[in-house]
């Protein structure tokens, strides 16, 4: 009967180091993958929180916006890449090295023009400059005075022709680029969004030349997704496309 006894206890003993093992090891399994909660701020003040901004899990493209005390909750796991931004705000991505709550500090993008400073004045010699005290010339007309042909390269206006042309063919570049990324496919993706919604919200936010070629590159998923953000707010009636709204004379 003791050996019995025995056997019985040391069958609990494993059973008990088992069950104990499990329970220690369902934390790490649950951090591994689950979901990561955290706060957005502006710059480095804890008392300005950020309504609206975009967390992408850039690994899954899950998606999700702070709510109005800046608290977001997104699907995520370790070894994920998280990427944080909002309009007039700089980028932020982290490496998911645990799924610990992150307190996340938005910079403010500014794009700052140096200050040029003009410390002397060189006249170039080529300036045509006359002297206010020189005799008066006579101008001799050579298309008249004498024979042979009068040529006008006109370079400058051909340069500008040039230029123009150059321009059109970069802006329709960018025009491309936008639209093949800037797609029905890829906003009903992301946004899960179709419909009527989806064709108003592409008319409404297509981005802009102007803007796609300041930011390069440009971050199409982070602007579509707060663009929403800014969408979503608006009340039915002005979620419509501007372009449905206007005069025909318009």
């Amino acid at each position: 009967m003791g050996i019995i006894n025995t056997k019985r206890a040391l069958n609990l003993m494993m059973l008990l180091k088992v069950l104990i093992s499990f329970i220690l090891l369902i934390p790490i399994g649950l951090s591994a993958q689950g979901v990561l909660t955290g706060n957005i701020f502006k710059d480095s003040n804890r008392s300005v929180l950020l309504e609206g901004a975009t967390v992408i899990n850039l690994n899954s493209k899950a998606l999700t916006l702070t709510d109005k005390d800046g608290h977001f909750v997104i699907s995520a796991k370790v070894g994920d890449l998280v990427s944080f931004g909002m309009v007039g705000y700089q980028i932020d991505t982290i490496y998911l090295t645990n799924l610990f709550p992150k307190n996340v500090y938005l910079r403010v993008s500014v794009n700052n023009l140096n200050t040029v400073n003009i410390t002397g004045v060189k006249i170039s010699p080529y300036l045509d400059l006359k002297d206010p005290n020189a005799v008066p010339s006579r101008q001799v007309d050579y298309s008249k005075e004498r024979g042979g042909l009068r040529l006008n390269l006109g370079y400058s206006k051909f340069r500008k022709q040039q230029v123009k042309i150059q321009e059109l063919e970069e802006y329709d570049q960018y025009n491309e680029e936008i639209s093949k990324n800037f797609s029905a496919e890829f906003v009903k993706k992301l946004l899960k969004i179709q419909g009527a919604d989806l064709k108003n919200f592409i008319e409404m936010y297509r981005p802009t030349v102007n803007l796609v070629k300041i930011e390069r590159p440009f971050n199409y998923e982070l602007y579509t997704a707060s663009s929403y953000s800014m969408w979503i707010k608006l009340p039915t009636d002005q979620k419509k496309s501007q372009s449905l709204l206007k005069l025909p004379n318009q």
